[in-house]
């Protein structure tokens, strides 16, 4: 049986949002807009990606899995 999912990050503390990082008040305000105030972790999404491939996540399919901090949900 095939499943179909799909994780949506939001702001994650990578080497392209680093590159961004030399406008400090872009970034700054991009955490400010995190209903969690902080970037995410790659690690974070990993966890994710890891139980939607999980014998726990059996029952989810054709699901886009927002990790954003709660972003989404404002």
């Amino acid at each position: 049986k095939i499943r179909v999912n799909s994780v949506c990050p939001g702001l994650i503390e990578t080497p392209m949002v680093a590159r961004a990082g030399s406008d400090s008040k872009l970034i700054a305000s991009m955490i400010a807009a995190e209903p969690i105030g902080r970037m995410g972790q790659p690690h974070e999404i990993g966890h994710a990606v890891a139980w939607l491939c999980s014998d726990q996540a059996s029952f989810v399919t054709g699901h886009c899995m927002p990790v954003d901090g709660g972003y989404v949900a404002q």
